[in-house]
């Protein structure tokens, strides 16, 4: 009898921030959360340069690698290790959980199962993202205040000199309401034929 395996349609978008930035991404079910972490970066556009973690029906899933995390480790015995949880043992179709990204900006990315389906090829940890809206903020920007900062002087005040710092650091061609799906899944094969940072 042929194994048959299954695959997420997952649908992630930024809290308050309006109109939302949102991606649909469909994943192999039996990838960790770990990976989820990745694909989700690449999705958005954001550059892995801060902590993460997961949380899934009151369930903290978080870093148990990362130097910085071990003291929340150690303050909640009830954290758990995303490189050891799978999407499928965790989640169903119309379930939704919280990814969070940088404790500072504090990015909250909230992800709903919108389907699960059964295949017989096997889907290898792939994931391909199907659609999306509006660029990411750029990275450090001071959250969703901060990210609202930055776009008010970018259209009301575009000759200030606060416009021109807000340029040269998120880059001269940083369009907020561009999404360049073609790029982002050009991001997600480089992360798979890398393995995912293994190599």
């Amino acid at each position: 009898m042929a194994r048959s395996y299954t695959v997420y349609t997952l649908r992630a978008q930024l809290r308050d921030i309006e109109p939302p930035v949102w991606r649909r991404i469909r994943v192999d079910g039996n990838i960790t959360l770990r990976k989820l972490h990745h694909i989700l970066q690449a999705a958005f556009g954001w550059t892995d340069a801060h902590l993460h973690d997961f949380e899934v029906d009151g369930r903290t899933y978080a870093m148990g690698d990362n130097d910085n995390m071990l003291d929340l480790f150690a303050e909640d015995p009830e954290m758990l290790d995303d490189r050891k949880a799978r999407l499928h043992g965790l989640t169903y179709q119309g379930h939704r959980f919280l990814y969070r990204y940088d404790f500072g900006d504090d990015w909250h990315h909230d992800v709903h199962v919108e389907e699960t389906a059964r295949t017989d090829r096997e889907p290898h940890s792939e994931a391909w993202i199907l659609a999306g809206a509006r660029a990411c903020p750029p990275e450090d920007v001071g959250g969703t205040r901060g990210y609202e900062e930055m776009l008010r002087v970018l259209s009301r005040e575009p000759d200030s000199e606060e416009a021109k710092e807000y340029r040269t650091w998120a880059g001269d061609d940083f369009d907020p309401e561009l999404f360049d799906r073609r790029a982002a899944n050009a991001a997600l094969l480089r992360m798979a034929w890398n393995n995912w940072g293994k190599k």
